[in-house]
């Protein structure tokens, strides 16, 4: 289903010394905390904090939901200690948050417990003296989101596709036993041989269109989906190149190109095959007619088709290749391929400019995300490859063209700058760095973005409106809400990656902080929301995911029990307010009838099966790219 919106259990041979030494500095030294009961009414960063970071444990009891009845009171005294030996490093009470009072979007009230003072390197967890109880263990280091990173960003492995080349397996050395696979649909009449949706019998119309990445759940592939996750990775290496090495366990480390940029070419290969080369125009989508099963994705054998060129997907591959261009152009390895891109982008900006705008190209025979912009969005797309064509190129047409189309781009439309639509804002603050950019459209945009990040509607700054540290507002708890929490976080850090002229910049940077602390356990359920996380130190995360390839009753289909349980570091879709309008039963509370920070379930219904899941816990690169940037920003 789709989103238009939008243990290590198993022995494995694979290459995984991250993995390793994950799992070592995760089990180093628990013994004293072992020795205490765990509560899961406090709170914390289940990976751990930066040394100089903010550092605050919540401690929460419920009042409204389906918990309600499980309260908590805690005692007057709250301790850091060292996890290897029970030693004290910090104690203080714990603080109410707001006076008290009952956190609507959560039905929930509690304290907080702020330890921002100890930087010590260590294993430690937060004890409640009088309960005799404790948090989740987790690290002080400078370097405790590396892993994280690297199991994030290898969900993009997982989620290839076969390519005809030969790429696209995952073979058990970098994939682990548990999630090995051949190279999916590159069969008889399927990627490689994929047909014209609207002429299925014309074989001249036959194309290889193989390689990419799975959008979501299923396993369709799209150009117009793969725009936000493509610019936001490319913005994430961008602003933080140090973060992206080449030693993330997949078929190309060690090739001498950050990994990341090598899961992007990846993908880019796939949208080069989409593109015509007599017209420069680029196909809309590639999938199946139906919902087959793909479990494991090698195992579906049916018939793959392609929707037609459009102009949304032609104009949203035209700034994917620009900007690709843009960076790989500043890897010497890769200016032989960067120039290729400049071509491609140059050639898609103009089929886009000499064609008639299209909003139905995709009549949804082709399964299952409808695929189409509408006009204001293809606007703003055209503004975004203007930017990165600018970058590339100098010619001041592109110049030109954004600023007599400034106001198209989403910052000028939605509030909150890049939090939905986030290529758009962000390209934008990338033009400012330009040496050649327009001063006047340069102090502009600068001035906006200034301007946005002074809105009173919790978006921007680190205040006390939300016991959980990391405020969403109520409209945004709709399906995918973890993407625009995530972009909650990256448009607040941008005023300090920008250098946009406020007086601090702190607040935004501990406001992106809190955010990534919601993702890893100081939230209403205590879970890190990334899967099957356990070997890299969470407690508590995610075990099942809407997904065809970890169905139910399947070895990958549940991490508490299953054989496998899904491939580490997914990010699911998330809180849905709205979930039982959206066909979840409503004998499923949660998330069903809670407040909206409760409107979750960890759970996969079964396809076909009228839970709905796919509202929740669907993944999709689009989520993952969001987390990713934010979580980037903080690896080093």
């Amino acid at each position: 289903m789709k989103n238009n919106f939008r243990k290590w259990t198993c022995a494995t041979t694979v290459s995984f010394t991250l993995i390793a030494s994950a799992a070592a500095h995760a089990d180093n030294g628990a013994a004293a905390a072992s020795a205490i009961k765990l509560d899961q009414h406090i709170l914390v960063d289940q990976f751990g904090y930066r040394p100089q970071d903010p550092k605050v444990a919540v401690i929460r009891t419920p009042h409204v939901g389906y918990d309600a009845s499980d309260t908590f009171s805690p005692g007057g005294t709250y301790q850091l200690r060292r996890a290897e030996d029970g030693t004290v490093e910090y104690s203080a009470a714990p603080v109410p948050w707001n006076h008290g009072a009952v956190e609507a979007s959560s039905g929930d009230s509690g304290w907080w417990f702020d330890f921002s003072s100890v930087s010590r390197i260590g294993r430690y967890f937060v004890y409640d003296v009088a309960r005799n109880v404790r948090s989740a263990p987790f690290s002080i280091d400078e370097h405790v989101y590396r892993n994280v990173l690297k199991a994030a960003m290898r969900t993009f492995f997982y989620q290839r596709s076969g390519s005809t080349d030969g790429g696209g397996a995952k073979p058990a050395r970098f994939a682990g036993a548990c999630w090995s696979d051949e190279p999916a649909y590159v069969g008889s009449g399927q990627d490689g041989e994929a047909r014209d949706v609207t002429d299925q019998s014309n074989r001249s119309k036959v194309h290889d269109l193989s390689g990419g990445w799975f959008d979501a759940g299923d396993t369709n592939k799209y150009v117009t989906f793969a725009a936000s996750p493509v610019h936001q990775l490319l913005t994430a290496f961008q602003i933080s190149p140090g973060a992206f090495t080449d030693d993330f366990s997949i078929p190309e480390s060690g090739n001498g190109i950050p990994d990341l940029i090598d899961e992007i070419r990846y993908e880019l290969q796939f949208i080069k095959r989409m593109q015509f080369a007599a017209d420069g125009s680029v196909a809309l989508k590639v999938g199946s007619l139906g919902y087959p099963k793909a479990s494991p994705p090698s195992s579906d054998r049916t018939p793959r088709y392609y929707v037609p060129a459009c102009t949304s997907s032609t104009i949203a591959a035209a700034g994917m290749f620009a900007h690709a261009s843009y960076v790989f152009g500043r890897i010497p390895t890769l200016e032989s391929e960067a120039a290729d891109l400049k071509t491609r982008a140059i050639n898609a900006w103009n089929s886009y400019q000499h064609s008639a705008l299209q909003e139905h190209c995709d009549s949804g025979v082709v399964k299952s995300g409808n695929a189409d912009w509408s006009a204001d969005a293809q606007h703003a797309a055209a503004v975004v490859a203007a930017v990165y064509l600018y970058a590339i190129t100098g010619t001041p047409a592109y110049s030109e063209y954004l600023k007599n189309n400034l106001t198209a781009t989403n910052p000028y439309r939605v509030g909150g700058w890049s939090r939905y639509v986030p290529q758009d804002g962000e390209a934008l603050l990338f033009y400012t760095t330009l040496s050649n950019a327009d001063q006047t459209l340069k102090k502009r945009i600068r001035a906006d973005k200034l301007a946005d990040s002074q809105r009173n509607d919790g978006i921007y700054g680190a205040g006390s409106d939300d016991l959980y540290r990391a405020y969403l507002n109520d409209e945004q708890y709709h399906w995918g809400s973890n993407e625009v929490r995530a972009n909650y976080g990256n448009t607040n850090a941008d005023l300090r990656t920008y250098s946009i002229d406020v007086r601090d910049t702190s607040a935004y940077e501990r406001r992106a902080l809190d955010t990534l602390h919601y993702f890893h356990g100081v939230n209403p359920f205590a879970k890190v929301y990334l899967s099957n996380m356990s070997s890299y130190g969470a407690t508590s995360s995610i075990n099942a995911l809407f997904h065809y390839w970890y169905m139910p009753g399947t070895k990958w289909g549940d991490a508490s029990s299953a054989a496998c349980g899904p491939a580490p570091g997914y990010v699911p879709g998330g809180p849905v307010a709205t979930a039982g309008s959206q066909g979840v039963p409503p004998s499923l509370m949660p998330p069903v009838n809670q407040p909206a920070q409760k409107s979750f379930r960890d759970w996969n219904g079964l396809i076909g099966n009228p839970q709905n899941s796919w509202v929740i816990t669907e993944p999709a690169i689009y989520y993952q790219a969001s987390y990713i940037e934010l979580l980037s920003r903080f690896v080093h």
